[in-house]
């Protein structure tokens, strides 16, 4: 005899096991256009995930779904993508499930890092109906926005491939509060890669920070005395005579700034491999390529993770019992 699912709890439970699996053979799955991911901890998205939820449910839970659906009944759905586009945040979605019923089983048909056309199928969520309908906005909320930070990524990434396949396209800190680490990770799965994580693992020397110290040199002097031997220390310059002064100081990396495509290529000259350069400021996807192909190493680009748009996606039920 099935188990029946038990009825939502108006508490998130604590612990939740793992999350979800694969609906089709390794040699099914898409492989050209995907990236490789490690995936995420879920010490890294369970209380996110839990938050929301929390917040979602409130203090009496889900008035609507429990008025109608009977606590032993259960379903399944297909979590489906509106649009094409870049897949990210599936752990994050199934969480979202099975932290109100960990008896829901989640199958994966389009992993995250992998491309995905309108109206595929990314996943298959199956058991309580009650835990489907509840953890439904909460997890298509956080698939929608991580999936259309991934798929902005990718598109600009190869634009930047084609014009300069060194270099790499980078994030910032210009993040959804308490969203960072997954907004970084949906950047790593659209092929881009992350700039430092916090204040904490890396030094980045900006204007404001130079107009107190009193300069590129005086600012680069008063990191290395105090920072570890291991710390890279970056300077965000606005010239190339600060740039002079970075390199001089021995930095490890340099932002540049704000600056047009003959200051750049001047840039990448006179640093002739000395020191990581990052091209920073008012990049778009049209100037991307350009500014890729002067030599700079890096482009951060702030947008990626505080203005693109979610990807469409939707839950639909198909069955019950």
């Amino acid at each position: 005899m099935r188990r029946g699912p038990r009825p939502v709890p108006s508490a998130v439970p604590s612990a939740v096991p793992s999350a979800i699996s694969s609906g089709r053979p390794a040699a099914d799955r898409p492989t050209a256009a995907a990236v490789e991911l490690a995936p995420l901890s879920p010490l890294v998205y369970q209380p996110v995930v839990r938050r929301a939820l929390e917040e979602d449910l409130g203090r009496a839970g889900d008035l609507t779904t429990d008025a109608i659906v009977p606590a032993e009944t259960t379903a399944s759905a297909r979590i489906v993508a509106r649009q094409a586009g870049r897949v990210a945040g599936l752990d994050a979605a199934a969480a979202a499930f099975r932290l109100l019923d960990p008896a829901v089983e989640v199958t994966v048909e389009v992993p995250d890092g992998a491309d995905a056309e309108a109206g595929a199928t990314l996943a298959v969520v199956a058991g309580s109906a009650r835990a489907i309908l509840t953890g439904e906005r909460v997890a298509l909320n956080l698939l929608g926005r991580l999936s259309g930070i991934a798929t902005a990524t990718r598109d600009v990434v190869r634009t930047v491939e084609r014009a300069s396949p060194r270099c790499r396209v980078v994030d910032t800190r210009k993040t959804t509060p308490g969203l960072r680490a997954l907004e970084k990770y949906a950047v790593r799965a659209g092929g881009g890669a992350n700039h430092r994580f916090g204040l904490d693992d890396a030094v980045l020397v900006k204007d404001n920070h130079l107009a107190l110290a009193g300069g590129v040199a005086a600012a680069v002097e008063r990191v290395r005395a105090r920072v570890g031997h291991l710390v890279r220390v970056e300077v965000e310059v606005d010239t190339l005579g600060q740039l002079d002064e970075a390199l001089a100081a021995g930095v490890d990396a340099v932002l540049l700034d704000n600056m047009d495509l003959a200051t750049l290529r001047e840039a990448v000259r006179r640093t002739a491999g000395r020191a990581v350069l990052e091209a920073s400021g008012g990049i778009t996807p049209e100037t991307a390529p350009e500014i890729a192909a002067t030599g700079v190493d890096l482009l951060s680009i702030g947008w990626l993770t505080h203005s693109v748009p979610s990807l469409d996606v939707a839950l639909e039920v198909e069955a019950r019992s």
